[in-house]
């Protein structure tokens, strides 16, 4: 389980697929997915196979918003479970995010 990554051809969208655990042991691999690339890209983080997501997995998102730009950034969350869909409702986060 972990992250699985794919750039786009053209360079301009990044899908990131959460495995299992969306936790702390995940903050390294999440961070280089992104760090190297431009600040404009899209990011789509597909959590359909996301079967926990605790506190620190809040914050990776936070910074990888920061990280894009803040309001301006291109994020969407898909396929969120139910019980991710919650955590992220309750920590309002459901409000910064696109969630398809």
């Amino acid at each position: 389980m972990g992250i699985t990554t794919q750039l786009s051809e053209q360079g301009d969208q990044l899908n990131i697929v959460i495995a299992g655990r969306f936790d702390f042991s995940l903050h390294a691999e999440f961070r280089d997915a992104y760090r190297n690339l431009p600040s404009d890209t899209k990011f789509i983080i597909d959590l359909s196979q996301t079967i926990f997501m605790d506190s620190s997995a809040m914050g990776m998102l936070l910074l990888l918003r920061e990280f894009a730009g803040e309001e301006s950034a291109d994020i969407q969350l898909l396929n969120c479970s139910q019980e991710v869909r919650k955590v992220l409702s309750i920590s309002n986060l459901d409000k910064m995010f696109s969630l398809v």
